[in-house]
């Protein structure tokens, strides 16, 4: 008998024992399986950023999630979760830069590296950008709280100092243009083309 209950909406699935595991004595469902049932309600942009953190936290892989979704036809959302399976990276750190990849990538731009290593002329990494093109030495970073601590803002001052002497163009984003994809998309596309990128 399923709960009734006022202002509770039950959802029922068919579950394999894959699709269950247990985490500190509670039942719950799996990543490949979580990510499968947010693709019903997420936008593409959100749902990416479920699963890049999915990933981070090893709940999900890419060899776990092509499973699970082979297996999910007619499964409301599916075709969703399998055009945003391809684009989960367990690197992102946060929920700011899955949402910049993905803008970046749906707008037709080319796919960002994340966590971009940034070397100088000696070879040494001397910094990771968020997000980053090496050919053209473009480097796009989400600035949350923390950078505005003293000592934080003191090492960002020194790794963009030192990535503008090599050459790098960095671009600082904030909360304030996490409202929708259109200035993340036109400055990142200004300044590729800035660099040479050519569509």
């Amino acid at each position: 008998m399923l709960p009734q209950r006022e202002g509770l909406a039950v959802h029922v699935r068919q579950l394999q024992e894959d699709d269950v595991v247990e985490i500190a004595g509670l039942r719950i469902t799996s990543g490949p399986q979580t990510f499968l049932d947010l693709s019903a309600r997420l936008p593409s942009a959100e749902l990416v950023a479920s699963g890049d953190a999915l990933m981070r936290r090893g709940r999900l892989t890419v060899e776990s999630i092509a499973e699970r979704l082979g297996r999910a036809s007619g499964v409301r959302g599916v075709v969703r979760a399998r055009a945003c399976a391809p684009l989960l990276s367990a690197r992102a750190m946060s929920r700011p830069e899955s949402l910049m990849r993905f803008w970046i990538v749906d707008a037709g731009l080319p796919a960002p590296v994340v966590q971009m290593p940034i070397v100088d002329r000696w070879g040494n990494v001397v910094a990771h950008a968020d997000l980053g093109y090496e050919e053209c030495k473009v480097a796009l970073e989400y600035e949350g709280r923390q950078h505005s601590e003293q000592k934080q803002f003191g090492r960002d001052v020194d790794r963009y100092s030192l990535m503008a002497a090599d050459g790098w163009l960095t671009l600082r984003f904030a909360a304030r243009h996490l409202t929708g994809p259109n200035a993340v998309v036109d400055r990142t596309r200004r300044a590729l083309l800035s660099r040479g990128w050519r569509p």
